[in-house]
């Protein structure tokens, strides 16, 4: 099963905060959440903390 994350998001493209939802991958202890930005198709990224 597959963790999700949807919250908000910083779009460096769009200089905007949005709102997405994504996945959640683990990268050297770390959780990030992964999504696109609903308005410009650029990838979004968010740390979430150690694991």
């Amino acid at each position: 099963m597959a963790e999700t994350y949807s919250g908000s998001f910083y779009c460096v493209k769009c200089k905007e905060k949005r709102d997405a939802e994504g996945g959640v991958v683990e990268t050297n202890g770390r959780r990030m959440a992964k999504a696109k930005c609903p308005v410009c198709g650029t990838n979004l990224n968010r740390i979430l903390g150690k694991a």
